[in-house]
């Protein structure tokens, strides 16, 4: 692994917020001031193949990269914010409904938050 790989591995295991690339890439420099947002998106895509990150996608809104420990999210449909949620691992219930072996899932639940419920509710 690359040192850029393992900055941008370490960035995205310390981060909570689901960065994008470009966030990727600006703290990135920090530790790299000669990186560029190619290398960013090669290593992304790297580290993804291998398994090492988790890539969300949600409609309208750039690719975000998160951890892999085991967790599920909450993707706001207007403003396309992400909250993660811990809920009970359903590998063992899904392998006996569906009858494969599962490897794993990726669960991500569309919503409204409660910041876009607000602002619905004060709309005129």
């Amino acid at each position: 692994m690359t040192k850029n790989a393992e900055y941008i591995l370490e960035i995205i295991n310390n981060s909570k917020n689901h960065p994008t690339a470009e966030q990727i890439f600006l703290l990135l420099k920090e530790k790299n001031e000669k990186a560029v947002l190619a290398t960013v998106y090669n290593n992304l895509s790297w580290l993804y193949g291998q398994g090492l990150i988790r890539k969300i996608s949600a409609e309208g809104n750039p690719d975000r990269y998160d951890r892999t420990e085991r967790h599920d999210h909450l993707i706001c449909r207007c403003c396309g914010r992400i909250t993660d949620v811990m809920l009970g691992d359903l590998t063992a219930e899904l392998q006996a409904q569906l009858g494969v072996r599962m490897l794993s899932y990726d669960l991500r639940m569309n919503c409204i938050c409660p910041d876009c419920q607000k602002k619905s509710n004060n709309a005129p």
